[in-house]
């Protein structure tokens, strides 16, 4: 059967499973069709091996998914069907209608976790020279001047933090205020963590509010750090996405490879390869579990694999 043809399914039991999912569960119709578009491809396998579902083993669904692989299905494919073949079969097995779930013991396709991107310290560096250039330059216009001001004060907090962007467009104007190096964030459920700012990041805030108490004082009493004209009172994130892919582009970067997160990526990956421990840096974004940290686990992986080529006496550096 080919994956993108039709598909016909015709087991009456895969006909009664896709019945109780849409009757106990209300699954959406494209939920369904996908749901029996996968299963006609199973039953079909097993058909052309001369099994159905109720005789399949473990063996016979493994042997599906090696023809799925060999079929060129990717990974995040492979396992959604797998996913709707063992909820076919349990439902067989709940129901009575056989004595054993064959697909309970097999494991799914591991899902290569992407790498971030990730931008170099010179990169960012680029990024923030070219953002700088002109804010004092009074000849140029208004506008552009409070611009540029902006973008460079939320780099600079950005890069500085690590911030989610809904949590960096969020902060409040008493974030410019503080006199201790750090700021406390609320942040995903609710958790309150504290985070770095640096001597950079506080003298672009200055800059940035003298600028907007001078140019835009109707501003001055806004509770926001970066306030906007929006129904949130503050920048939205989209806008602030959009300049910096267009600073990316003034600074000779992709603009495609460039985004807040990205800069939040260059935060952690280059706290690691300064020698950070992987558990602070946990604390800094606000991961919940160090699981979610470890995509940076390369960066640690590439410092080792220098430390043992510089420092082991038996090397030959």
């Amino acid at each position: 059967m080919n994956s993108d043809g039709p598909f016909l399914l015709t087991d009456p039991l895969a006909r009664l499973f896709l019945d109780m999912i849409a009757a106990e569960r209300g699954a959406a119709r494209n939920t369904l069709d996908a749901y029996e578009r996968d299963l006609a491809d199973y039953c079909d396998f097993l058909e052309r091996r001369g099994e159905a579902p109720m005789t399949a083993l473990t063996h016979s669904v493994r042997a599906w998914l090696e023809d799925l692989a060999l079929r060129g299905f990717k990974t995040t494919s492979t396992a959604r069907r797998l996913s709707c073949v063992r909820q076919f079969h349990r439902f067989l097995y709940v129901e009575g209608r056989r004595p054993e779930d064959p697909a309970a013991v097999i494991d799914g396709p591991r899902r290569g976790r992407p790498l971030p991107k990730i931008l170099t310290m010179a990169e960012v560096d680029r990024l923030l020279a070219i953002a700088r250039e002109g804010i004092e330059d009074a000849a140029r216009p208004v506008a552009e001047r409070l611009l540029t001001a902006r973008l460079t004060c939320l780099l600079e907090t950005l890069y500085a933090t690590g911030l989610r962007v809904s949590e960096l467009v969020a902060l409040p104007r008493s974030a410019a205020r503080t006199k201790e190096p750090l700021l406390t964030i609320r942040g995903k459920g609710g958790r309150e963590r504290l985070v770095p700012l640096t001597g950079p990041a506080r003298d672009a805030m200055t800059v940035w509010l003298a600028l907007l108490n001078e140019l835009r004082p109707g501003l001055a009493n806004s509770p926001w750090l970066f306030p906007a004209e929006s129904q949130s009172g503050h920048l939205p994130r989209q806008v602030f996405a959009r300049e910096l892919k267009m600073l990316a582009g003034a600074a000779g970067l992709r603009s495609e490879l460039v985004s807040p997160h990205v800069l939040r990526h260059a935060f952690a990956s280059h706290l690691l390869q300064n020698g950070a421990d992987l558990r602070v840096v946990q604390e800094l974004l606000g991961h919940a579990d160090v699981s979610t940290t470890q995509i940076y686990t390369h960066v640690l992986d590439e410092r080792t694999k220098a430390m043992v080529r510089d420092l082991h006496p038996l090397s030959g550096g």
